[in-house]
C-alpha cells in the first residue's frame, strides 16, 4: 500500500522528501487531474490532500469519501494553515462516535 498526496507544491515536496508521491494542484483542473491519478492506481491505499486543494473538487472528494472504502482520504491543512470555518479531525471524530475525545 502507497501513500499519495495531492496539494500545493511546498506540500508535494514536503511529503516526497519522505518517499511519497503525489502532484501539485492549484486549479479545479489539476486537482481533478491528480485525484483521477490517484484514485487509478490500485497501489495507492492513503490520499492526503490538502484541505485547499480539497475545496478545488469538494464535490467528487465527498463523494467519494463517503461512497468508497479505498483508498482512505485524509484532508490535511497546507503551510498557510487550517482553512477557517471547517472542523478539525477531533471534531469530526467527536461528532462521528459520540464521545469527546
Amino acid at each position: 500500500m502507497r501513500y499519495f498526496v495531492i496539494g500545493d507544491e511546498d506540500a508535494v515536496l514536503g511529503f516526497g522528501l519522505v518517499g511519497v508521491s503525489g502532484q501539485a494542484a492549484s486549479t479545479p483542473e489539476e486537482a481533478q487531474r491528480a485525484f483521477g491519478l490517484a484514485l487509478q492506481d490500485k497501489e495507492v491505499g492513503i490520499v492526503i490532500i490538502t484541505e485547499r486543494a480539497a475545496e478545488l473538487i469538494r464535490p467528487q472528494v465527498d463523494r467519494y469519501m463517503f461512497t468508497q472504502s479505498f483508498p482512505l482520504i485524509v484532508e490535511v491543512p497546507d503551510r498557510l494553515g487550517p482553512v477557517a470555518g471547517r472542523a478539525d479531525i477531533r471534531e469530526m471524530v467527536n461528532q462521528a462516535i459520540g464521545i469527546k475525545l
